[in-house]
């Protein structure tokens, strides 16, 4: 079986960030999916994924991302990636998802850039 782990590390109101360990692909993605899927059910529809333990992503892991922002958005909420390793990040570039699914160097500047939005929201 396929290594694979979601962590959520911190749940706030509606902002949940979650460490995802281990290889995104047809055995896990399904798991990915249903796990953020449920943190977002739990009202945090904002969701951050910090992707730095992920050690291989195919295009299920891929795919499930992209199910996962749908979902997000139809929530209400946004999804943003943190520490994308490369090869990831070179896919969402080539498709275009990058510009929709954004991504910060670190689970840090993740979280304080959602805060930023947020103050800038309500002022």
């Amino acid at each position: 079986m396929t290594d694979f782990r979601l962590t959520p590390q911190h749940t706030d109101g509606d902002l949940a960030l979650a460490h995802v360990a281990g290889e995104l692909d047809i055995a896990t993605a399904p798991r990915l999916r249903t796990e953020a899927l449920a943190l977002i059910a739990q009202g945090h529809r904002h969701l951050i994924l910090d992707l730095g333990a992920v050690s291989f992503c195919d295009s299920s892991g891929f795919n499930a991302l992209v199910g996962i922002f749908r979902c997000a958005k139809a929530a209400g909420g946004t999804l943003v990636l943190a520490a994308v390793p490369d090869r990831l990040g070179r896919m969402l570039v080539l498709t275009g998802l990058s510009a929709l699914l954004p991504a910060h160097p670190t689970a840090a500047h993740a979280l304080v850039a959602h805060t930023r939005s947020q103050d800038a929201a309500t002022a």
